[in-house]
């Protein structure tokens, strides 16, 4: 009888489910499961259109295209970020975590702005607006606390950048409303400035991670080589670069500036990744991931700077470098990652979850490229598909993981 009791009662701690104990558990696996939903509702829409037929009417009220955009930005990505910044700034801190009752509130703030969005052919656009940009004051606001606390000040550069999401948010809210439409559209901007928003936060987050990251397993294996190092002032300008980027992508800049500053960004941040000896760690995938994620942003930059430059590609296929390449590459990793330590597990990914770091690499060089010399259409089903199958990957592997008590024993223990 009691081994039956334990089994009903694996997915709860003391009456509360196991999901809503922290951030990293119920945001990532909600980012798992919208984002293959999310992908999978964009790719149908996409094959619908390919085969020359369409809809008759949808549950959205903006253009499927921004809406796409809107929930991998403004859905997807923010909750990863939720989950990343509940559980690590009490770490920062040494402030106590978030209990289970701020997890569910806000976790049901953010699951009413996806509904809201996607039903919001059905509502008032303000109401939809109002209930969709509550979520980032309310996660601002528990980190807020935190991080006054205990003065930490280097760190309250994510509620800026945050406070620059909500912007970008707004101005897409704004568009749909009907108030405000800037020339080449607010809403596209919005789009725009969540994504180098998103990246700036990975340029200060990865540079702290990824070296220290790699210099702890290379100093565990008795690494004999040189060690990863970073350079104070490349860091600065890295960063910096970063964040004026982000800035350069509201309206009203002229692309040049914009580009001139990606490209700047993507050079500082290439030379910070060259001195953290990624190559030492190639047979460790849930190290190599975060390097070639890194990379990815460098790249992006790059990319997306000259585009605007040169004109030699799209503009938004070259932002997907940054926003499939980067963003999707780093969040996948940090979540797989993050997931085991704080779950208690070993540091060691499995052989499913090494295919989806490959899938979103592939996904992105796919959508980013594939239009130079490929059908639009087959280019955007099959980058789609792969990102879809990457996440539904994860979904299926770190279920159990997210849904499941630390285990009490050692693995090998458990295993006998």
């Amino acid at each position: 009888m009691a081994a039956t009791l334990q089994r009903k009662n694996v997915s709860r701690i003391g009456g509360c489910p196991i999901v809503l104990t922290s951030g990293f558990r119920f945001y990532f696996l909600c980012a798992g499961l919208f984002s293959v939903f999310a992908m999978l509702a964009w790719t149908a829409w996409l094959a619908v259109h390919a085969a020359g037929a369409a809809f008759v009417s949808l549950p959205m009220s903006m253009a499927p295209h921004l809406w796409h955009a809107h929930e991998m930005v403004y859905g997807y990505t923010m909750a990863v970020m939720a989950g990343f910044f509940i559980t690590a700034v009490p770490n920062w801190t040494g402030t106590e975590e978030a209990g289970a009752k701020f997890v569910a509130v806000s976790g049901f703030i953010w699951l009413l702005g996806r509904l809201g969005v996607w039903f919001s052919s059905a509502f008032d656009p303000i109401a939809v607006a109002v209930v969709d940009l509550a979520f980032i004051p309310v996660l601002s606001m528990a980190i807020l606390g935190r991080l006054a606390r205990k003065s930490q000040v280097r760190n309250m550069i994510f509620l800026f950048l945050l406070s620059t999401l909500f912007l970008g948010n707004l101005m897409m809210h704004l568009d749909w409303i009907g108030w405000i439409g800037w020339s080449g559209g607010t809403a596209e901007a919005g789009v725009r400035v969540g994504v180098f928003a998103s990246a700036a936060m990975i340029s200060i987050v990865g540079a702290r991670v990824v070296p220290a990251f790699t210099r702890n397993a290379l100093n565990r294996d008795g690494y004999a080589g040189a060690l990863p190092r970073s350079n104070a002032w490349l860091d600065r300008l890295g960063v910096l670069s970063a964040l004026l980027a982000t800035l350069a992508a509201f309206p009203f800049v002229p692309q040049f500036l914009l580009g001139c500053i990606a490209i700047a960004a993507g050079a500082t941040n290439i030379l910070r990744l060259s001195a953290w000896n990624g190559w030492a760690v190639r047979n460790s995938p849930i190290l190599w991931i975060l390097h070639l994620a890194f990379l990815l942003l460098a790249a992006g930059y790059l990319v997306y700077g000259s585009t605007l430059i040169l004109d030699y590609m799209s503009e938004t296929a070259a932002l997907h470098l940054l926003a499939i390449g980067a963003i999707g590459s780093m969040t996948l990793a940090m979540m797989t990652r993050a997931s085991l330590g704080h779950s208690g597990r070993p540091l060691i990914v499995k052989r499913p979850i090494v295919l989806a770091y490959l899938m979103v690499i592939v996904a992105a060089l796919i959508r980013s490229f594939g239009n130079l010399a490929f059908d639009y259409f087959a280019v955007m089903l099959i980058s789609g598909l792969m990102w879809t199958g990457a996440f539904a990957l994860f979904v299926w592997i770190y279920f159990p993981i997210l849904t499941r008590p630390r285990p009490s024993r050692p693995r090998e223990e458990l295993q006998q």
